[in-house]
């Protein structure tokens, strides 16, 4: 038997069956080394998803290895009720690269608990209770975080929370009536007002959303948009949350995070993923005024958050994204990958819209261009293909029909040719399939 089919068969018998594993055949992993990881049977992958966007600058990264090394001979844990030298350094190497303001840092362990924290600090902020999140959208596995979470196939049994309500998502591919941009995003504002006035007390805590929606599909919220609902929410007392889990730290190109494509500063800002190079680290950003608003409101630790090694793989993760891997060359690499994405797109009419920004490209598959019906079958079976071409990406969308694809951001152009030959295949044998 080999090593894979044993893990396999100990995977489902020792670990809850509701796991989601890509595959029809699941991929046990062995170890890595830079834009490359190798199963357990030896066969190697060019990684073009990066962990879900985590292994932000490569698989065993030698200066990260080396600080968590030098961390672990000092002191593994303490939990937050004392300072620590190296969660200290590492918020003050955070806020070189966040927005001007946006420098004081809670830290926990997932990005769920940087979305529900982000709410709760809100709320405590504001003196209010409601929220407004966006369909499509995504914010965690937690209960409250499920109920942020705007996709019903991500919510393990009904909505949990009353105070949490979900505008309609600029999804401008799927705009109501083949709308333009202009006129559809106006619609999403209009709708936006309408759901405050309608299903809210008009006295809002905050809104959250991602730049792009990361397990919706890479959907990218257009700069109008995001401008718009800001100004509505703050008229209606409420903060604006900016979710960059999976677009910070560069990965959108040009900028360190997401929605400064967008001109708009948020209150406060949630990050995760590719914070320590896929150590668990989380952060939420926020002004000194609205984090000293929960002072005295209620005792808070973290038992996990702000890990010493954690906190120290983020350090070194920072430094390697500020010398060698930081926004511009990720928009130059992103642009070589979007460009021959465009490409494929040309040749192969499955592919209905190429969307993302820098190394966080979508792809959304589709059975015909013109109705657009999605084509999740099609997307599987891409997943499928590239794995024998010995290349990983991701899938997502509220259809499951949109490829993910967002390498580590030390992907070079030799990588990105690698992958887009690898994906010109998998392409072509989708095609002959009978759907």
């Amino acid at each position: 038997m080999k090593q894979s089919e044993l893990l396999n068969q100990k995977q489902k018998e020792h670990l809850w069956p509701n796991h989601l594993l890509y595959y029809s055949n699941p991929l046990p992993l062995d170890r890595g080394e830079d834009m490359y990881v190798w199963d357990v049977d030896g066969k190697k992958y060019l990684d073009f998803f990066a962990g879900i966007l985590t292994t932000s600058v490569g698989h065993n990264n030698k200066r990260v290895n080396e600080r968590i090394q030098e961390q672990l001979g000092k002191l593994i844990h303490s939990s937050t009720l004392y300072p620590n030298a190296v969660h200290i350094e590492f918020a003050e190497k955070l806020g070189q690269i966040t927005p001007e303001g946006l420098d004081t840092f809670y830290f926990g362990a997932s990005g769920t608990d940087a979305d529900e924290t982000a709410v709760l600090l809100a709320q405590v902020y504001t003196g209010n209770t409601e929220v407004i999140a966006l369909r499509h959208g995504y914010s965690g596995k937690s209960q409250f975080a499920m109920s942020l979470t705007g996709q019903g196939v991500w919510r393990m049994g009904p909505p949990h929370v009353g105070y949490v309500r979900h505008a309609m998502t600029p999804y401008t591919y799927r705009a109501l009536g083949n709308m333009d941009e202009d006129t559809f995003v106006q619609a999403c504002l209009d709708d936006l007002q309408d759901v405050i006035a309608t299903m809210t007390s008009g006295k809002l805590a905050c809104m959250i959303m991602e730049p792009i929606q990361g397990v919706g599909g890479f959907i990218t919220l257009p700069p109008k948009y995001m401008q718009g609902a800001a100004e509505i929410i703050r008229a209606h007392g409420g903060l604006i949350i900016i979710d960059e889990v999976q677009t910070g730290f560069g990965r959108t190109g040009t900028h360190w995070w997401g929605h400064q494509h967008c001109g708009i500063t948020p209150d406060i800002m949630t990050m995760a993923k590719g914070i320590a190079n896929g150590m668990p680290l989380s952060a939420v950003a926020t002004t000194k005024e609205i984090a000293q608003s929960a002072v005295g409101k209620g005792l808070t630790i973290s038992t996990f958050g702000g890990n010493p090694l954690a906190c120290a793989a983020g350090v070194a993760t920072i430094e390697e994204m500020m010398e060698s891997y930081g926004p511009d060359r990720c928009a130059e690499i992103g642009a070589m990958l979007e460009s021959g994405l465009k490409k494929l797109a040309e040749k192969y009419p499955i592919i209905g819209q190429i969307r993302g920004r820098g190394l966080m490209q979508g792809v959304e598959l589709v059975i015909d261009r013109e109705t657009k019906e999605p084509a999740a079958q099609l997307a599987n079976g891409m997943l499928e293909e590239s794995r024998k071409t010995g290349l990983l990406i991701g899938k997502g969308g509220m259809h499951g029909n949109t490829l993910r694809i967002a390498p580590p951001l030390i992907a070079t152009k030799e990588h990105v040719e690698e992958a887009l030959e690898k994906l010109d295949y998998a392409f072509s044998q989708v095609m002959e399939m009978d759907f």
